[in-house]
């Protein structure tokens, strides 16, 4: 198995509250699939260019937050990052699951100013919502 690379996986056996996931028990599998399921098309378009297949998790973070949430609960939390943007991740039941963290490399994030993220502003633009939609149903043809 490969080594897992994102922020709160030593807490990663945490189990979905969702019924609809296939064979994935916990959310290190859940990590694992959604490496397989990243793609170009799921980054958002100004950093497209960037996306390889080394760094898949590039651009990924909001979309992957909100599906994590949809299937394991919690919350989306974000931190403002240089530029304006928020980079976004899941806590739950006390723990903090940044899946995409290793997009930034050697970078440590500081998780302690967090700002609750809201589905609705997030989804407000088409694009986003898109790929939200089309990572779900990536992940959904590959856990059948």
């Amino acid at each position: 198995m490969k080594k897992l690379n994102y922020y709160g996986c030593e807490n990663g056996s945490i189990k979905p509250v969702s019924a609809d996931m296939g064979f994935i028990t916990d959310l290190n599998e859940m990590y694992e699939v959604l490496r397989k399921c990243w793609c170009a098309e799921t980054c958002p378009p100004r950093m497209r260019e960037k996306w390889t297949r080394e760094n898949p998790s590039l651009g990924q973070c909001s979309i992957t937050a909100f599906l994590v949430q949809d299937y394991f609960g919690g919350e989306v939390y974000g931190i403002l990052r240089n530029g304006g943007n928020y980079h976004c991740y899941n806590f739950i039941n006390g723990h903090i699951f940044d899946l995409t963290s290793e997009q930034f490399g050697e970078e440590i994030l500081d998780y302690s100013n967090r700002i609750l993220q809201s589905r609705e502003v997030h989804f407000s633009k088409n694009e986003k919502k898109e790929r939200y939609e089309l990572l779900k149903r990536k992940i959904c043809e590959f856990i059948k």
